[in-house]
């Protein structure tokens, strides 16, 4: 009997042994997915930062961009063709500021939550995102009261021309009442 007790305890032995290799091979597959996903996940904030980086470095073209507008805007003192010109300019700038905003609103959306085990990095990149949102709105208000200001000097030049025009014709209606005396 005490064979048959041997026997059955080292069948439980095998079993367990058996239960705990499996176990540990699906841990094991456990690991490599996670580790595979970790790369993944840090391909992508290697990605993003790229893209972080792109969109700063877009967003300071703009405001030397947006400094060269004001410069002009206020040498321009209400003439026609620098007017005409700065509003071309101002144009492009209001484009590539739309055009740099979807393009951090995108990523932003593709990239939204981060997993746990990464997501100290993810903080920091969110908050650049952030950043970098904040700084386009700002130049985008910018942008806003440079158009205003255009407008005001649109404004001035018509009111200009129209003085203009009357000054012209007064001393063309003076030349004839001197030519006629």
């Amino acid at each position: 009997m005490a064979l048959d007790g041997i026997k059955a305890r080292m069948q439980q032995l095998r079993v367990e042994a058996d239960a705990s290799s499996t176990k540990v091979e699906e841990l094991t597959a456990k690991v490599k997915t996670l580790e595979q996903e970790n790369l993944a996940k840090e391909q992508e904030i290697t990605s993003l930062t790229h893209k972080n980086q792109v969109a700063e470095g877009q967003l300071e073209d703009l405001h030397g961009r947006h400094d060269d507008l004001k410069k002009q805007l206020d040498q321009a003192g209400g003439h026609g063709t620098q007017n005409e010109a700065l509003q071309r300019r101002l144009q492009i700038l209001e484009e590539e500021a739309e055009e740099a905003d979807k393009n951090l609103r995108e990523t932003n959306d593709k990239y939204g939550p981060s997993p746990p085990d990464i997501s100290g990095s993810n903080i920091n990149l969110n908050n650049r995102l952030r950043q970098t949102d904040v700084k386009a709105g700002h130049y985008e208000r910018k942008v806003q009261a440079l158009e205003s200001a255009r407008d005001q000097w649109e404004e001035k030049y018509e009111e200009m021309s129209k003085k203009y025009a009357q000054v012209k014709k007064e001393l063309e209606d003076f030349q004839l009442e001197i030519g006629n005396i």
